[in-house]
């Protein structure tokens, strides 16, 4: 948080050679290579909402909430003074208010709201734009935007909760929906004997005779993001299997739901974000869909908060990135800026070439999500997947590098860095950790063929053009198409096949400054395996010059 005129020239000495404050820029449109890939993927209609939440987002007072909001972390209050169950967290107002202005900017609904072909690019960077300023708060935000695949599976129970998503406000104060002006959907699934085993779950679901699809829940969660939400999708066996209910924070009776919070979790990021352990002592539920196949109906809510991880990576990424760009262009060593010396261009070049890649990747993603052909949905379900393995696992180390160059004070609390690297290992370990995602990778292969053919026609836009891209893609497919891939194989291909389409989106879409660079030292031999290896035959100028400040 910047201040007024803070004085220079102390007893001792001055202060000099210190960058300018970050605060202060729209971050939509200093991002030239986000803003290229949001519009081309999305459409030219992306443009206002993207610019009017940069311009929020970017200001000082917004990236000071953030901060606030993860100093003054959530506290779990179970009773009230005269000993009555509550079961409620309490936030510091920053977290409140940076929720209002998440929806109001419409993250949670636009993809369902928008009526034209891109909502699901708008909701990815609207939500990658917002992460820069805080990322906890689009945990609850992106749970509500990927619950209406699951809720509209069963509308004559859920067509309320559906109303108030859609043009929904922030409305936190704990009451029935019918009172609320807008709510925010949650899930909780895995269980502490199970973890992503949800077939290992226990909790058990119990017919009520007094209404139908209504059942009562008996058992635990272990993990429970944003408790605080007006309902929570989750999973327990009927006599018939593991099934999927809405579970709403108030039965339809007025009374508080038994929903027992029993702690939060002391996370080493997302501080912002309340996780919680929860239990269901005889919980009033609805069930969604048919009794046993609950993973069958909400595997569509995972599959879209998968997205929102990629989003927040990608946000993740660009806020890093723009604070080492942003402190080695104020900041002088040897003589020299530090952007001019040819390490440190070195080193901003090279993670500039992995954030190009994860911009068109994710971009690329997301307008996947708008098919309406089943092998559209088949290669958005392939992709998603891919995007989350690789972006997701390249993120810690990058937002480490993009640390590094701010030296010493980077590693203080003081700045945003310590934030970014606690907050980036989350995406890779929420909605399918490392290998669930690449199992599912797998499975996606074996099962929909038509997602490798989309997959393969993907990549036949860029055929000839780069050596390089050619080679590996003849590797790659040929090992694909002879099929019989192991477990064993799973992380090796979704790495590979992740870099792949990389690259070809890259070939396609920027410049051969980029693209050359991409493929010569992530597909061929030429680069090393740190940051700040590329070859002197790079083009480091051309690609600097799409990060740095015209």
């Amino acid at each position: 948080m910047s201040a007024y005129a803070p004085r220079t020239h102390l007893e001792t000495h001055e202060v000099s050679n210190v960058p300018t404050d970050f605060a202060g820029r729209n971050l939509f449109a200093v991002d030239r290579p986000f803003r290229e890939a949001a519009l081309r993927e999305g459409g030219e209609w992306l443009r206002e909402p993207l610019m009017a939440l940069g311009e929020a987002a970017g200001s000082e007072h917004v990236l000071a909430l953030g901060e606030a909001a993860n100093r003054y972390q959530p506290e779990l209050v179970s009773f009230d003074r005269y000993g009555r169950r509550l079961d409620e967290v309490r936030f510091h107002p920053a977290y409140h208010e940076l929720m209002e202005l998440a929806m109001d900017h419409r993250i949670h609904d636009i993809a369902w709201t928008s009526g034209r072909p891109g909502g699901h690019v708008a909701h990815l960077s609207l939500l990658a734009l917002f992460t820069q300023a805080e990322a906890g708060t689009m945990c609850p935000v992106n749970m509500t935007y990927a619950s209406l695949p699951a809720l509209r599976i069963q509308p004559e129970i859920t067509q309320p909760w559906i109303d108030r998503i859609l043009g929904g406000r922030y409305d936190s104060p704990l009451g029935p929906i019918a009172t609320k002006s807008g709510i925010t959907l949650g899930m909780a699934m895995t269980e502490k004997q199970g973890g992503s085993d949800v077939r290992a779950n226990t909790t058990r679901a119990y017919p009520l005779e007094s209404a139908a699809r209504s059942f009562r829940l008996v058992g635990h969660k272990w993990f429970c993001s944003a408790p605080m939400s007006d309902g929570f999708l989750t999973l327990a066996y009927t006599d018939a299997g593991l099934s999927c209910f809405l579970v709403p924070r108030i039965r339809p009776d007025g009374e508080r739901n038994a929903i027992h919070v029993m702690r939060l979790k002391d996370k080493l990021g997302n501080r912002s974000n309340a996780s919680a352990e929860i239990e269901y002592h005889d919980a009033y539920a609805q069930l969604l869909g048919e009794e046993g196949q609950g993973v069958r109906v909400i595997i569509d809510m995972v599959h879209h908060t998968r997205l929102g991880t990629i989003g927040s990576t990608l946000g993740l990424m660009r806020a890093a990135l723009a604070q080492a760009v942003h402190h080695v262009s104020g900041r002088r060593a040897f003589q020299k800026t530090l952007i001019d010396q040819p390490a440190m261009r070195n080193v901003i070049a090279d993670l500039a070439l992995d954030y190009e890649a994860a911009i068109c990747l994710a971009m690329r993603i997301a307008a996947a999500f708008d098919a309406p052909d089943p092998d559209g949905r088949a290669f958005a379900r392939l992709v998603v997947a891919l995007g989350k393995y690789w972006l997701t696992k390249r993120t810690p180390n990058f937002i480490y590098e993009c640390m590094e160059c701010h030296g010493g004070i980077g590693y203080v609390e003081e700045t945003p860095m310590p934030r970014l690297f606690r907050e980036s290992p989350v995406n890779a370990i929420w909605e399918g950790s490392g290998n669930v995602i690449a199992l599912d990778i797998l499975r996606t292969l074996a099962r929909e063929p038509s997602a490798l053919e989309a997959f393969r026609a993907e990549l036949s836009a860029t055929q000839g053009a780069n050596p390089h891209l050619d080679r590996y893609a003849d590797d790659v497919l040929s090992r694909l198409s002879k099929g019989a891939l192991t477990e064993a194989d799973a992380r090796i291909m979704a790495e590979r096949m992740a870099l792949l389409l990389q690259a070809s989106l890259l070939v396609r879409h920027t410049p051969a400054a980029v693209s050359d660079t991409f493929c010569a030292t992530r597909l061929g031999a030429n680069g090393g395996l740190c940051y700040g290896t590329l070859p002197a035959t790079a083009d480091i100028t051309g690609i600097l010059a799409r990060q740095l400040p015209g």
